[in-house]
């Protein structure tokens, strides 16, 4: 009697009956062999059917089962070096469920834009399939990281009656004739909680309404925010330390062949070990304005235009040889190249306009200035590891944020810059935890102080050092994985002007 397992568990069942449930990923026949690439939501796996006797009842449906069709297959498993993932099954039974006419996404190339509107189909690819799982790992080990370590899971709010990170990105919604806001933040909320149990996080969706629409970019995203009490701007460092160097080591550790099949270099990664680099700002000011920052942008610069140029005539050259005589597979190999081509291409295109005003922006670089993304990327690709970039100008950062007692100036914060040019995955600081100068940073600000009464009881009974910082779940995943683009992380990415599917 043949056992319902699934492609992930094969190893288990090497030279017996299972039957599989799945999807036909992609298919191909010999003639008197047809190979059925099925995948079941654990793997994919190579399902060959012998045209014979027993066979021939379903065998010409199962040659022609159109793609995405659900199916059920029985067979035998067999160990095959050849095959993806080390098993096959040679089919002794089959089965169609639905035949999936007409599928969209088809073996050739496609847009992104047209990937995005069939968002809720394009998960089906490999790639997707390979990203959302270790999505799934990653999230998996950020709460057994602090679950492991003492934290309390604390669900915040999602409606907000006030600005946790700056008024001008709030999404405002109508609460029963009042107006609330849609949470840029658990922290506020979760300051209150850690005077109650000492080490909380809270894990949920944030947003944010920026008008951006670089790759870093989400109008919502998933961040998990620890806040600890009685701790010190080195202690919270501390703890994003060991906390970064945890989920890279669980994410490796289940994930290095899915990383590598992505294309990602898995030994930057490997290098991810304590201590991490450490910056104060005017340092980092220092370091964009300095020759080795022109230098990188310069070079930049030199080799994407000469790439352009490469590109271009890879295109100018493919599309000739298309109008001409070639073989299928050869057709085939080379309109995947070709449009290969064009998507790099536009992106360098895109990109190369750019260089030059990175360059005059990391020159002029002044204080008080926040970094934005292209200083970001620099500082991170001048580093080998990740680096804490400290000690911002008060001007540019949240009323909440301590002031340094030794330079008034700045505020106890701190970003962390993923390497290779990925730039802020974390960012936090110590908290203002005085009354009188936390209610001056709040008018300084501009904001309203009866929204913050809760907030400032905090700091009227028992009010003690403490802090905390915000990981954002996909700019860390676009890191690990080495995806150029933010949007390829989150199962329906909601950007400025996108919310379909």
């Amino acid at each position: 009697m043949p056992i319902r397992t699934t492609i992930a568990a094969l190893k288990d069942h090497v030279g017996g009956q299972v039957t599989l449930c799945g999807w036909l990923y992609n298919s191909r026949d010999s003639g008197k062999l047809a190979f059925l690439q099925v995948r079941d939501g654990t793997g994919i796996c190579q399902c060959v059917i012998e045209k014979n006797d027993r066979t021939e009842p379903f065998y010409e449906n199962a040659r022609k089962l159109p793609q995405e069709s659900s199916l059920r297959v029985t067979g035998t498993v067999v160990t095959s070096e050849k095959a993806r993932g080390g098993y096959e099954v040679h089919v002794t039974d089959f089965a169609c469920v639905h035949a999936a006419h007409d599928y969209p996404i088809t073996p050739k190339p496609h847009g992104i834009d047209f990937l995005m509107k069939h968002r809720h189909l394009w998960f089906r690819s490999q790639r997707q399939w390979i990203i959302l799982r270790v999505r799934a790992t990653l999230i998996d080990a950020i709460r057994r990281f602090f679950n492991d370590n003492g934290f309390v899971l604390i669900d915040t709010p999602i409606f907000s009656p006030a600005a946790g990170e700056g008024t001008s990105t709030l999404f405002s919604v109508d609460y029963f004739g009042e107006p609330v806001y849609l949470a840029q933040t658990g922290q506020l909320y979760l300051e209150s909680a850690c005077m109650a149990h000492g080490k909380v996080y809270c894990f949920g969706p944030t947003f944010r309404a920026e008008k951006s629409k670089t790759r870093r970019h989400l109008t919502e995203f998933w961040m998990v925010e620890p806040e600890i009490a009685f701790a010190s701007l080195d202690d919270l460092i501390a703890v994003a330390e060991d906390f970064i160097c945890s989920v890279v080591e669980r994410v490796l550790t289940d994930h290095r062949n899915d990383l590598i099949e992505l294309g990602r270099d898995v030994t930057p990664l490997e290098r991810i070990k304590k201590p991490f680099a450490r910056l104060k700002l005017e340092q980092a000011a220092e370091i964009l304005r300095g020759p080795r920052t022109r230098e990188l942008l310069e070079n930049d610069l030199r080799e994407k235009s000469a790439e352009l140029e490469r590109l271009t005539k890879l295109i100018d050259d493919g599309e000739a040889k298309l109008k001409g005589s070639l073989k299928k597979w050869e057709h085939e190999k080379l309109v995947h190249e070709v449009h290969n081509a064009r998507e790099l291409r536009a992106d360098l295109e895109e990109q190369i306009p750019n260089i030059p005003h990175h360059i005059e922006l990391a020159a002029n670089f002044k204080w008080p200035s926040d970094l934005g993304g292209s200083d970001e990327t620099v500082i991170s690709r001048l580093h080998d590891g990740p680096v804490f970039c400290t000690h911002y100008p008060k001007e540019v950062k949240a009323f909440y944020m301590r002031l340094d007692r030794s330079d008034p100036r700045v505020v106890e914060n701190f970003d962390l810059l993923a390497p290779e040019g990925f730039g802020e995955i974390i960012g936090g600081s110590a908290r203002e935890e005085d009354l009188d100068t936390l209610i001056g940073r709040i008018h300084e600000d501009g904001l309203p102080q009866q929204p913050y009464e809760w907030y400032l009881d905090l700091r009227r009974y028992g009010s003690v050092p403490h802090g905390g910082f915000g990981l954002g779940v996909e700019r860390t995943l676009a890191w690990l994985c080495g995806l150029k683009h933010i949007r390829e992380t989150i199962p329906y990415a909601r950007m400025m002007g996108k919310v379909y599917p």
